[in-house]
């Protein structure tokens, strides 16, 4: 059946900003018609998206599912001590269920705020069950096994071989990767370079261009990170990187808040890609990225959640508030304004991630991966355009309807795929097991 989505502000974020009040209409997964007074023939469902704004689904470019049960385990410390002290041994105390219980929450609260497209990096071992999870959601998802054959402070539950990483890695690809009709897709995920070897990165380089998937890590995010890759390689770790052949179109790399002016300007030539994950960079102190800088001179950017125990919360909405205002501290309060924000929350997430041709904006004969947002609240209303009410006012509350693929996965704000109330509970009964395995307390 055809869904007509009747009397909204459409904001379709394509190449001309374009905002039209009118229908969307969508048949079978994709947009087929945008305008005024649309007439569709045959059966046709009619959402009523009056008072509010017809948006792309939001683009969280980087996510890690895993740790979704680890909220609030882990807060106020920084980047290494809360990887080494908190979230490898958590990571390492998995078990299926628990990783399922994980996943299974991350994206219920994702899709409810609005998320249409996650690129998740998974943890080392039990990865299937994240692929899974990723069918079942109805969500288009890129995901990956965290891949660590090296570092101190690894636990043994974590630590691979290369050969084993590379192994399962090449498994889980050719058994995940396409599935759901193109929905669910892998990417090589290394964690980063304090964790893997130079073998290991230069192999998943050969593999994803190879394979034409994407690879993902982490770079550039905290400083005491980056002084403790030049004391190990001595130099930064994404001139390492690049050396290893860690870059360019199919690379993406998280955070970058450490790039220096020579650092931006090579991901601009090379086209790597980075994606701003405000929230966490400043629960972890790890600074403030040069967001203004980076797409002024043409970085192909997202915006991610990044861990729940880092954040806490899974929300594209904080994410996307804090991303236009902390760019007003570092760069002026015109450097990053609401229109341009969207897009990097949209738009150019989806490019970021090689989907741009796919989702990310409401165009003809792109998917219909849309939310229908509330602007009428008390806290949206009176002032402001449409931008500035979906930028700065709206929350994950106003969000009324989410589809994917054209399919209705979240009507009237609950999500329609899964019972919320049983996830739940059984990630709350997860966490508990959790903590107990690892020896730390939920």
């Amino acid at each position: 059946m055809k869904t007509l989505i009747e009397g909204g502000t459409i904001v379709t974020c394509d190449p001309h900003d374009r905002v039209v009040v009118g229908d969307v209409l969508v048949d079978g997964p994709s947009v087929v018609g945008i305008g005024r007074n649309l007439r569709p023939k045959g059966p046709v469902r009619v959402l009523d998206a009056r008072g509010c704004a017809v948006i792309p689904g939001f683009v969280q470019a980087h996510i890690h599912l895993c740790q979704v049960l680890m909220r609030g385990m882990a807060d106020d410390l920084p980047l290494l001590e809360w990887l080494r002290e908190r979230i490898w041994p958590l990571e390492g105390a998995h078990d299926e269920a628990s990783l399922r219980a994980s996943a299974d929450l991350g994206l219920l609260e994702m899709v409810r705020a609005g998320t249409t497209t996650v690129l998740d990096m998974g943890t080392v071992n039990h990865h299937d069950v994240v692929m899974d999870a990723a069918v079942r959601s109805g969500l288009r998802v890129v995901s990956g096994k965290a891949m660590m054959d090296a570092g101190d402070g690894v636990p043994r539950a974590l630590r691979e071989t290369t050969r084993r990483s590379l192994a399962e890695s090449e498994r889980l690809r050719k058994a995940w990767h396409g599935a759901a009709s193109g929905r669910v897709l892998y990417a090589y995920a290394p964690r980063f370079i304090l964790s893997c070897s130079e073998e290991l990165f230069r192999a998943v380089a050969a593999a994803s261009t190879e394979h034409e998937v994407l690879m993902h890590s982490h770079a550039a995010e905290h400083p005491d990170e980056r002084d403790a890759v030049r004391r190990l390689l001595g130099d930064d770790d994404v001139a390492v990187l690049r050396r290893w052949g860690f870059t360019g179109k199919r690379a993406v790399l998280a955070h970058g808040v450490q790039l220096t002016d020579a650092e931006i300007r090579d991901a601009a030539r090379s086209g790597t890609r980075f994606v701003h994950c405000p929230s966490a960079n400043l629960k972890l102190g790890s600074g403030i990225a040069r967001t203004h800088e980076m797409l002024e001179r043409g970085v192909v950017m997202g915006l991610g959640a990044d861990g729940a125990p880092c954040n806490n919360n899974l929300d594209p909405w904080t994410e996307l508030r804090h991303a236009a205002l902390l760019s007003k501290i570092r760069a002026g309060t015109e450097s990053l304004v609401a229109r341009r924000a969207l897009r990097l929350a949209t738009i150019d997430g989806a490019t970021a991630l090689g989907l741009g041709d796919v989702t990310g904006s409401i165009e003809n004969g792109k998917r219909a991966d849309l939310a229908v947002v509330r602007l009428d609240g008390a806290h949206v209303e009176p002032g402001g355009d449409v931008y500035s009410k979906l930028v700065y006012a709206c929350t994950a509350r106003d969000v009324v309807h989410v589809l994917v693929d054209g399919v209705r996965l979240v009507r009237f704000g609950e999500a329609t795929s899964v019972d919320a109330d049983a996830v739940l509970r059984e990630a709350r009964a997860q966490a508990k097991k959790l903590a107990r395995r690892a020896g730390l307390s939920a």
